[in-house]
């Protein structure tokens, strides 16, 4: 599979079907109702948008990655939660009204800290003259197109056809898990000769990204003193990024157009399926 079809066709395609199936999803209250929870939203949204991209930064520098291999995983990190977290956090029978809410305004509000995040990250590991650096305003508007427009539509489908909404957003979601993992398929295929090593030289941080930052998340909101469904929110939350999304940023002909980027995003959206899926057990059975 061509790198240019790849990122033009099945990228662009996977990630509007995560958005557009969030979108079915949610509603207008979703984004309102960080009134209800206020303590717990702050809580999560800080925990998303703060520590997980200063815990990236840490693992980033501390691990002996390649500088592009550090400026992929800080663009992880970077990212907002993904829409599974909602189906996890019902699984770990958390608070899934939080998580939706969290997943809501994370999408929103990194489209305008996404590209400076990255370009922090570009001039510490790729130097001050790098030419990666990504234009704040082109790139806001671009992000949010590329997400706002299907969550959008999403969210219409569900206002005016609700029944037609519901009927088609688990069929929405499981197709885009299977364009997200076809992507992965593919960029693993492209670089199959060092596939190997990418596990070996990215497996473990981007490992120890996704368990820190669900613990640091747990820990966080017990600390905060919120109940148990709201811990399990945020623990997952924090824990699911929009692999999707980070791998369109990364190897995106009109974004970065780094595809070696986004190999720490391939290998922790396999990571974090497995770590999630356990705690939603580990939660159960707790």
């Amino acid at each position: 599979m061509a790198a240019s079809f790849l990122t033009s066709v099945f990228l662009p395609l996977a990630l509007f079907m995560v958005m557009l199936g969030m979108g079915l999803g949610l509603k207008l209250e979703d984004f309102t109702r960080v009134l209800l929870y206020p303590k717990a939203a702050i809580i999560g949204l800080l925990a998303q948008l703060v520590m997980l991209p200063l815990l990236g930064f840490i693992l980033a520098g501390i691990f002996p990655l390649n500088p592009g291999q550090a400026v992929g995983v800080i663009i992880l990190a970077a990212c907002p939660g993904g829409a599974t977290s909602n189906l996890l956090t019902y699984l770990a029978q958390g608070n899934v009204a939080l998580s939706i809410t969290l997943t809501a305004m994370s999408s929103l509000i990194t489209i305008f800290s996404i590209p400076l995040v990255i370009n922090l990250a570009t001039q510490r590991f790729l130097g001050t003259a790098t030419a990666l650096q990504l234009p704040f305003v082109p790139t806001v508007l671009q992000i949010a197109l590329i997400t706002l427009i299907p969550v959008a539509l999403g969210m219409v489908l569900h206002y005016f056809r609700p029944q037609f909404a519901a009927l088609i957003e688990r069929g929405v979601k499981w197709l885009s898990l299977a364009l997200l993992g076809l992507i992965i398929a593919g960029l693993l295929v492209q670089q199959r000769d060092q596939v190997v090593g990418f596990f070996l030289e990215v497996g473990l941080v981007t490992l120890v990204l996704n368990v820190l930052a669900m613990g640091l998340g747990y820990l966080i909101a017990v600390a905060g003193r919120l109940d148990q469904p709201s811990s399990k929110a945020i623990t997952v939350e924090v824990g699911i990024q929009n692999g999707t999304l980070a791998i369109a940023i990364a190897s995106a002909p009109t974004l970065l157009n780094q595809p070696d980027f986004a190999i720490p995003a391939a290998i922790y959206s396999l990571i974090m399926f497995m770590t999630g899926g356990a705690f939603a057990v580990w939660s159960v059975r707790k």
